[in-house]
Formats: C-alpha cells, sequence, structure tokens
C-alpha cells in the first residue's frame, strides 16, 4: 500500500475530513488531496506530526510494519516450529463447508510460520499469507518450498493494511486481539467488503476472563489493543449467515508453560 493510500485510509477511519487534516498539519487540503491521489509526497520534515495525527508509525506510514505489535521473531528464532506443523483444526472445519473444488482464493491473515497457509495450499486452495513477524515469514517460505507448494506471502500489520482483493475465503487464528477497539469496525469492514458472496470468514478471537489468568507469554501490545468482550466477533457479522459461532475453554501449552485461554470462534457466509 502507497503512502497515499495509507492517508486516505487513516484519515477516514479517525473521521477526518481532508481539510480537517490539513489544519492539524498547518498545510493545505490540496496538499492532502495530492498526496492521497499520489501526485505529491508529504515533505519529510512533516512525517513525525503526520504519522502523530493519524496514530500510526512513520514505518506503518512509509509501508514499513511496525515492530512493536509483536516478539514473534524472538519466538521463531527457535529451530523448530513454535506453534507445531499440525494445522489449525479450524482448516478442517473449512474444507468441510468449502471443499476444494475449485481453487479458492484464501487468506491468512497472521499466518505465522505458516502451517496453515501451507496446510490449504497442499489441499488445492490457491493461498495469499501475510504476518507481522519476518522471521516466521521465512520458515513459512520455507515450509512451502519444502512442500512443494506456491503461497503469496508478504509482510504486513494487521492494524494498517486493508486489502483490495476479493477473497472467497479470510482465515485468521490468534490475531485480531491486536486490533484496537477503534479500528475493529474498519478492519472487519474491509474484510466484509472484499469477500465473495457465498465466501467465508473463518476467525477466532482471545475473550478475557476474570477468572482466568493472563497466560505466562502475553505481549504488552495484546493487553493495549484492549480486550475482546464476549459475543463482540458475532455482533461485527449480524448481516451474515453464521454456521459456526461458539465460545469454548482451552488448555495451551505454548512456549512449554501449560495455562487456559478463552475464545470466540466463528465462520460466517456471505449471502
Amino acid at each position: 500500500m502507497n503512502i497515499g493510500k495509507m492517508i486516505a485510509n487513516k484519515r477516514k477511519e479517525l473521521g477526518f475530513t481532508q481539510q480537517a487534516l490539513a489544519e492539524k498539519l498547518n498545510v493545505s487540503f490540496q496538499a492532502v488531496s495530492k498526496w492521497e491521489n499520489g501526485t505529491s509526497y508529504p515533505d519529510v520534515t512533516l512525517l513525525p506530526s503526520l504519522a502523530a495525527v493519524l496514530n500510526v508509525s512513520i514505518d506503518s506510514l512509509l509501508g514499513y510494519p511496525s515492530q512493536s505489535i509483536t516478539d514473534y521473531d524472538k519466538r521463531y528464532k527457535s529451530e523448530g516450529y513454535y506453534w507445531g506443523l499440525a494445522p489449525n483444526h479450524l482448516c478442517y472445519e473449512m474444507m468441510r463447508l468449502k471443499p476444494p473444488t475449485r481453487p479458492y482464493k484464501v487468506l491468512d491473515i497472521g499466518c505465522g510460520e505458516g502451517k496453515d497457509a501451507v496446510f490449504l495450499a497442499r489441499n488445492g486452495y490457491h493461498v495469499t499469507a501475510f504476518d507481522i513477524s519476518e522471521q516466521g515469514l521465512c520458515k513459512a517460505r520455507e515450509l512451502s518450498d519444502r512442500c512443494g507448494v506456491e503461497i503469496h506471502f508478504f509482510k504486513a500489520d494487521v492494524r494498517d493494511f486493508r486489502i483490495e482483493t476479493d477473497y472467497d475465503i479470510i482465515f485468521s487464528s490468534g490475531v485480531f486481539h491486536y486490533i484496537p477497539a477503534e479500528l475493529r469496525w474498519r478492519v472487519i469492514e474491509n474484510l466484509k467488503t472484499h469477500t465473495t458472496i457465498n465466501g467465508i470468514h473463518v476467525i477466532n478471537v482471545f475473550v478475557r476472563k476474570p477468572f482466568i489468568p493472563l497466560p505466562p507469554d502475553i505481549e504488552e501490545s495484546e493487553i493495549s489493543a484492549g480486550d475482546w468482550r464476549s459475543g463482540e466477533l458475532f455482533t461485527y457479522y449480524h448481516d451474515w449467515l453464521f454456521r459456526k459461532n461458539e465460545e469454548r475453554i482451552f488448555d495451551c501449552n505454548s512456549g512449554g508453560i501449560p495455562h487456559k485461554h478463552c475464545m470466540d470462534v466463528l465462520i460466517a457466509e456471505k449471502i
């Protein structure tokens, strides 16, 4: 995504007109318009103020995802695969609902080390996948090469990236809790808009419960994003057909330390 599209998207998310943004930066609204349509670029001296007004990092503004969202690069440096290689059980549920009778286009948001993306590609889906961790993407590419499948991997931040291509299936596991409350509607509406008719979203999100201690490997960015409430995920899809919606508590051993999570799980179809 170029800087002009980034400025336009973030401005609209925050409810600013071009004139309002211009006034905050002491520039003309014509300058903002030129940035957004790609005929000119902001002066480098404006970037700190522009990033601050739009509530993004300068790296994200320039198309280089911020590293602050995750320390997964550290987790993925180990020789093995942090999450293992077994596919998420939701992959099987996806296949039952939308079997690969043709090469459905799948977007895997927050693909990590690529185990689910590779599994889906091996079963005949046409997979695109992104993650913020370069280390994870390197291992994902190695895994796809080893398995002989082609996947378009790229680096992006779920908070900033907006898709412009339509997909038949959008899949995301354990990622949406990074999205701040003020961005959730915009992010999900973008994904819904770029989903084909009868396409599905397969998504889960961690839900905080007062009787479940915080997991030992939780990151500050997860806490600062704000807790998801029970059922909140489902409300964003009130106009879609629910194929699965449930809340479950389960045991986890990520990082080698046993703990529990609560998660809302949704499979919804656009009709």
